[in-house]
């Protein structure tokens, strides 16, 4: 099964010039969503972790389905004030604009050890700002996992100058 067959690209989303690639046709056949977790799962058994990050907003999907699968305690990493009680706070750039991330302060136990999961590598700012939300909160970091890397953004050489360990099911 060729997994790319079902991430079209969407042009012009969600701005003019950003080529965004779309999941929900992924997610809507239970085939190719199942063989997606099971690549990912995988290349999870290369890495010693206790917990998972998922990065909000589709980073969730695919973190829940391998807490589930590994059985592995999963935190979210959300966007701003979506959480109800105290949480650290990291900013970072996109592709198409600034953001941050928010971690709940207890959601997890002091000697995790951390994957992070999201859906794309592209620019990596997402990843490395989760990595950084993860360490000042004490954290260890277990490396980072996605569906996709969109070579061309050069996300991964950034993660490689974060000493952030990346492995990817597809790369584009």
């Amino acid at each position: 099964m060729n997994l790319i067959d079902y991430l079209p690209v969407v042009p012009d989303f969600p701005k003019p010039g950003i080529f965004f690639r779309d999941i929900s046709p992924l997610l809507a056949n239970p085939i190719a969503f199942q063989h997606a977790i099971d690549q990912m799962s995988l290349l999870a058994l290369e890495f010693e972790f206790s917990h998972i990050l998922g990065i909000e907003s589709r980073g969730f999907i695919f973190a829940s389905a391998l807490a589930y699968r590994n059985q592995k305690g999963l935190a979210l990493a959300r966007k701003p004030n979506k959480l109800p009680q105290a949480s650290h706070r990291q900013s970072f750039g996109l592709e198409y604009g600034n953001d941050s991330l928010e971690l709940q302060q207890a959601a997890l136990p002091a000697d995790a050890k951390v994957l992070i999961i999201d859906d794309v590598l592209a620019t990596g700012g997402t990843i490395v700002a989760a990595k950084k939300l993860l360490e000042s909160a004490g954290f260890r970091i277990a490396g980072a996992l996605t569906l996709l890397e969109i070579r061309f953004l050069n996300g991964l050489q950034l993660l490689n100058q974060h000493q952030i360990e990346h492995k990817t099911v597809l790369t584009v």
